[in-house]
């Protein structure tokens, strides 16, 4: 099993809308970064566990956790000229996004913001606490994902 971090503007799709979706499960489109894209598609399986993390907002943040229920598919919002997400290099045959398929499972006790994960040395190497990383989609180790779960409980 692998451990994620996924982030999403909670004005356009947070832990809240992912609860409240028909059977509390959606698809995770829009991603348009290779590396991102590259991991949803390659590495992504069912069952692994993931962080909903809330970015650009007042306090940025793990709000929730999900988990990958369908490996990668081709993004069809690529091939919707009407979606924001519409890319004209990318067709049905010659897909170049991809997406995955989330459900949720519970938010957490508290928001555990930025700037306390960045406080905990355990945490240091977690792309997320690295200056410059604005990726949507990151691993997190075994021994961070049981570190910030240990942090939600005030431990």
């Amino acid at each position: 099993m692998n451990y994620w971090l996924m982030k999403s503007e909670p004005n356009a799709f947070s832990i809240d809308d992912l609860q409240a979706m028909p059977k509390q499960t959606e698809h995770w489109d829009g991603v348009r970064n290779y590396q991102a894209r590259n991991m949803m598609r390659d590495e992504m399986k069912v069952g692994d566990q993931v962080f909903f993390y809330h970015s650009n907002c007042e306090t940025p943040g793990i709000v929730g956790l999900m988990e990958v229920v369908r490996e990668s598919y081709p993004d069809h919002t690529a091939f919707d000229p009407q979606s924001k997400y519409f890319d004209p290099k990318s067709s049905p045959d010659k897909p170049r996004w991809f997406m995955v398929d989330i459900k949720y499972i519970r938010h957490t006790n508290r928001v555990i913001s930025l700037s306390e994960l960045k406080e905990h040395e355990p945490l240091e190497n977690m792309p997320l606490v690295r200056k410059g990383n604005r990726l949507s989609i990151m691993p997190v180790s075994k021994a961070e994902w049981d570190y910030i779960l240990q942090l939600e409980e005030g431990r």
